[in-house]
C-alpha cells in the first residue's frame, strides 16, 4: 500500500471490526488535528459520545441478538465510516478520494476476516472469549492509528 494510505486502510479495518470504536478513534485524531479538514468532530462532547458509543457496541456485540455485520445496512455502515475514515486520515501527501477507497477496502477486509475469526456462532464455546480479543485488537489499532496519524495542517 501506498506511503500515506495505510492510516486510511487501518481505520476502515477497525470500522469493520468495531464500527464505533472506528468514530471514536476518528474523534480523538480529530481532536489532535491528525485529520484532513474539519469534517470530523473532536470537541469533548464528541469524543465522550463517540467513546461511550465504541464501548457500547462492544457489550452489545456479546449478546445473542446481535445483528451479524454482513447484514446491508450494517455492512453499508462499515463501508461509509471506512471511506469517511480513511478520507480524513489518509496523508497529506495523498489524494483524498483514493483515501476513502483505501478506507473501503479496509472496512471489507476488516468485517469479512472479523467475522471469520468469531466463527459460525458467538454464543458457542470461545466465543465470548474470541468477542473481547476482537474488541483487544480493534481498540489497539484504532490507538496505533491515532498515534501514527499525519498531523494535517487545518486547511487540508
Amino acid at each position: 500500500m501506498g506511503q500515506g494510505y495505510d492510516m486510511a486502510f487501518g481505520i476502515g479495518f477497525v470500522a469493520g471490526l468495531r464500527s464505533m470504536t472506528a468514530c471514536a478513534a476518528l474523534s480523538w485524531a480529530a481532536a489532535a488535528e491528525r485529520t484532513r479538514g474539519g469534517a470530523i468532530p473532536g470537541g469533548p462532547a464528541a469524543r465522550s459520545l463517540a467513546t461511550a458509543a465504541a464501548l457500547a457496541e462492544m457489550a452489545g456485540d456479546k449478546l445473542p441478538f446481535a445483528p451479524d455485520r454482513r447484514i446491508p445496512p450494517s455492512f453499508a455502515a462499515r463501508l461509509a465510516i471506512g471511506a469517511v475514515g480513511g478520507w480524513a486520515l489518509s496523508g497529506r501527501r495523498t489524494a483524498p478520494e483514493a483515501g476513502a477507497l483505501a478506507g473501503m477496502a479496509g472496512a471489507v477486509a476488516g468485517t469479512l476476516l472479523g467475522r471469520a475469526a468469531r466463527g459460525p456462532d458467538v454464543r458457542q464455546s470461545g466465543g465470548l472469549a474470541r468477542g473481547l480479543a476482537e474488541d483487544a485488537v480493534a481498540a489497539g489499532l484504532a490507538v496505533l492509528i491515532v498515534r501514527a496519524a499525519e498531523h494535517q495542517p487545518r486547511d487540508a
